[in-house]
């Protein structure tokens, strides 16, 4: 049965020869991750180090570092509690990304979700302490259209990962929204207000429950600003945010 395999895998390899999903390069001679992204590529992602901004997540700059907030978060209203992401949204995360969500990649999900469980255990994130962990939801019309939440398969790999209950039933979206890259910052917030609903069924699960929520990416937090702010008013507790970039 190996040998078949070996065999059928070859001859798949020479028909449809396995290349890096972002140069393009043939991976048959070179060192990947998974046979869908070489080694070369995947040292190029942008990481996002510190001093964080205490809220978003993002990198400081020197002359905010004694904030603890960046420029952008001192005039911002954010509902969930912190923010982390691994990476810096660009470049080859980016076109990672890109192919994850819009090009029916699923699959990726457990190469990306990796950058995430490396920065949780690099800068010891207190998942201890949390409760249960949350996927941003998507709108089912959306979710029709993709077939799958990228949310929920990052959820899924940080959760078995951690020994987390995953809870995907308890956040949806109850109002069909514009795709938030299309829109200024002002308006995205204003896009997502009230789009979020918490089952009414699962409300006492997460009282007083301290919650991870994950996305794929932060851009100006609305959308988990939002999503927090349901979780919030259903009983939670805190609400960090992990996404893959920001």
């Amino acid at each position: 049965m190996n040998m078949l395999r070996h065999l059928l895998n070859s001859l798949l390899d020479i028909i449809y020869p396995r290349i890096c999903l972002v140069c393009k390069k043939n991976l048959k001679n070179v060192n990947s991750l998974d046979n869908l992204v070489c080694i070369e590529c995947w040292r190029e992602i942008k990481r996002n180090v510190p001093p964080f901004c205490y809220h978003c997540g993002r990198h400081l700059e020197t002359k905010e570092i004694n904030q603890n907030l960046c420029f952008s978060c001192l005039n911002k209203k954010l509902y969930f509690d912190r923010a982390f992401s691994p990476c810096i949204y660009e470049g080859v995360i980016k076109e990672l990304i890109h192919q994850f969500k819009y090009k029916n990649k699923d699959y990726l999900g457990s190469l990306l979700s990796k950058l995430m469980i490396e920065f949780i255990q690099e800068y010891n994130l207190p998942l201890e302490n949390l409760d249960f962990i949350v996927p941003v939801p998507l709108h089912k019309r959306r979710l029709h259209q993709r077939q799958f939440n990228q949310a929920e398969i990052l959820s899924e790999h940080i959760a078995k990962s951690f020994n987390k209950k995953m809870l995907n039933d308890v956040l949806y979206r109850s109002r069909y929204t514009k795709t938030q890259t299309e829109l200024e910052e002002e308006m995205r917030f204003i896009n997502v207000e009230g789009s979020f609903t918490v089952n009414i069924n699962k409300k006492e699960l997460i009282k007083n429950k301290n919650i991870l929520l994950v996305d794929d990416v932060l851009t100006t937090g609305a959308t988990a600003s939002w999503a927090a702010y349901a979780l919030k008013m259903a009983g939670a507790g805190i609400v960090f945010v992990l996404t893959l970039a920001n």
